[in-house]
């Protein structure tokens, strides 16, 4: 099979490789991807790249990738073979302790990480699932359910907030999207967010209270905790809940008021897509296929890469110059 896969870490264009390796087989309680389209996450070029300093190897050749999307051709022992020729979208494929993911003709995942892709969805829809639609899920319902509460939700233009934004809707919040450029507005419009800030053109919190009635919102939903971390204490109401799924800057430096934020009863989540339970994934799977299903979740698809050009695709992940999901073509099916 064509593959993508590197054997030590780096740039993007000087440790990348695409060649040909041994097709996989399925194992038992596995199912085998012959993959159309993948998903590309930041956590995908963060390791690719040695983040922080983890330049080491856990296998000598790794395949990124954990999101994609594609149709079961195998299984293995203990899955029903009713499932070969199924559609399917694929999450964590990479991060289970495997060297390979996505990026690759074929992807072998235990069968409950294939997951069934409703009628007259589209492969790139597939994959851009995965990590955005799991980790806004947990997020957003760790608490419980939001039918009528506020939600803010800051970068609602980039893959894991306009996933937020969607699902808020959905779920039967009022959401309260903040962007950064009128094209990231434009996303998170399109995608259901009832006020749009630009937090380089308006003061958010004076905004938000405006839009609130002086009352705040009852939770946020954040990707750059280092730099909200005030922001988010003096737009939340008391009792209010923070889910931050990136902490954005240097977090050594940061500067945390936990005494306000234990003053004003203030919940800190730290969302972890990797780290979610068996349970958490089942009802972010659940709940994004009934989005889905209804109408109510369609992923802005940034840019699309083929295969060849995966490290091109890597650069643009890291340099954040896309607005929405990257993906990369794999094969025609």
């Amino acid at each position: 099979m064509k593959a993508v896969w590197y054997e030590r870490k780096g740039p993007a264009h000087e440790v990348l490789q695409l060649g040909e390796m041994s097709d996989p087989q399925a194992g038992p309680g596995e199912v085998r991807v012959k993959i159309a389209v993948s998903g590309l996450n930041p956590s995908d070029t963060k390791g690719r790249g040695g983040w922080r300093g983890r330049v080491s190897m856990d296998f000598p050749r790794v395949v990124p990738g954990q999101d994609g999307a594609g149709i079961i051709d195998q299984v293995g022992p203990g899955v029903d073979a009713k499932r070969i020729g199924e559609r399917v979208w694929v999450y964590e494929a990479q991060q289970r302790g495997s060297a390979f993911g996505t990026s690759a003709e074929y992807v072998t995942v235990p069968a409950e990480q294939a997951v069934a892709l409703p009628a007259g969805i589209g492969f790139e829809t597939g994959a851009a699932l995965g990590v955005p639609a799991l980790t806004a899920h947990n997020a957003l319902f760790k608490d419980g359910g939001i039918q009528g509460k506020t939600i803010l939700v800051w970068g609602a233009g980039g893959a894991v907030g306009q996933a937020a934004v969607m699902l808020a809707r959905w779920g039967g919040a009022r959401v309260i999207g903040v962007v950064s450029s009128p094209l990231a507005a434009e996303v998170a419009k399109a995608s259901g967010a009832d006020l749009v800030i630009d937090r380089n053109l308006e003061n958010v919190v004076e905004r938000v209270k405006q839009a609130t009635g002086g009352t705040g919102v009852d939770r946020v939903i954040d990707v750059w905790f280092a730099a909200n971390v005030e922001t988010d204490f003096a737009v939340l109401k008391v009792n209010g809940v923070v889910a931050s799924y990136s902490v954005g800057g240097p977090e050594e430096f940061m500067q945390f008021p936990f005494s306000r934020y234990m003053s004003k009863g203030i919940t800190l989540h730290t969302i972890y897509v990797y780290g979610m339970s068996r349970e958490a994934h089942w009802a972010a799977v659940r709940d994004t296929t009934a989005a889905l299903v209804a109408g109510a979740y369609k992923p802005r698809i940034g840019a699309r890469f083929p295969l060849a050009k995966a490290a091109d695709a890597h650069v643009a992940q890291d340099d954040a110059s896309i607005t929405g999901k990257i993906v990369i073509d794999v094969a025609a099916l």
